[in-house]
């Protein structure tokens, strides 16, 4: 059983930058897709970024350009690098793995696992 524990969340000002991490545990993600969602309240989840074991990146064009996601070497952590923060990327946001799917998808079918989430709340 996979267990994602996401942290680094918090409040900024537009224009800022925070770095979210989601630390894997239970099961090794050797080759599948890993990613990150978000939720705003009221709003379906969303798609924010994607990444495969050779590194290939994959993002959603609202953050494309300002948002960079990266991977430990082991493939025990995630990291979602945020600049440039606007108010509108206020939501909570979530660390997602497959366990089958290869090449960096936005299709939320292919992720079979996310975390809690953490908050991150942009102010103007």
């Amino acid at each position: 059983q996979v267990r994602l524990v996401e942290s680094g969340g918090g409040s900024v000002q537009a224009g800022g930058s925070l770095r979210l991490s989601c630390a894997v545990s239970g099961y090794t993600i050797n080759r599948s897709i890993m990613g990150w969602f978000r939720q705003s309240p009221g709003k379906e989840r969303e798609w924010v970024a994607s990444i495969s074991q050779d590194d290939q990146t994959k993002y959603t064009d609202s953050v494309s350009g300002r948002f960079t996601i990266s991977q430990g070497n082991d493939r025990k952590t995630l990291y979602l690098e945020m600049t440039n923060l606007k108010p509108e990327d206020t939501a909570m946001y979530y660390c997602a793995t497959s366990t089958w799917r290869l090449t960096v998808s936005d299709v939320a079918y292919y992720y079979d696992n996310y975390g809690q989430g953490t908050q991150v709340t942009v102010s103007s």
